[in-house]
């Protein structure tokens, strides 16, 4: 066998850009087709995060996630106070990703539930985003 020297080809991996390219999810048909990119593979990832239960997947690490079944049966005073952080902490591991802000909440009396909207600021630009929190 012939010895070959690695190194070059390391040092490149480690200085490559990552892209995010990746499949796109149609969730409204439970399909898996086509390919996405920039800010929309951005959005993907964040519906994915923010729908994974932190730690109940053995699938994902233990960072992967958010917890918010802790929430269900608090006051909304205290999920209001909870959600920005949570979300920022689950969304800032995502390199894409630069910050979350713009916070606002709604309460769905009618679902028992919570809405969140909020903003996302990407390496791609900026979008914004609505999670309905049971509580």
């Amino acid at each position: 066998m012939i010895p070959f020297d690695y190194s070059g080809f390391v040092g490149d991996l480690k200085n490559a850009e990552k892209t995010s390219f990746t499949y796109e999810i149609k969730k409204e048909r439970d399909r898996i087709k086509d390919y996405i990119d920039g800010i929309k593979a951005v959005c993907q990832a964040v519906y994915k995060i923010l729908m994974t239960e932190k730690g109940v997947y053995d699938i994902y690490d233990e960072d992967f996630g958010i917890t918010l079944s802790d929430l269900f049966g608090k006051s909304v005073y205290y999920a209001q106070s909870e959600l920005p952080v949570r979300i920022e902490n689950a969304l800032l591991k995502d390199d894409r990703i630069l910050s979350v802000f713009d916070f606002s909440f709604y309460q769905l009396k009618e679902k028992g539930s919570l809405l969140t909207k909020f903003s996302i600021l990407t390496v791609f630009g900026e979008t914004s985003y609505d999670l309905e929190v049971k509580i």
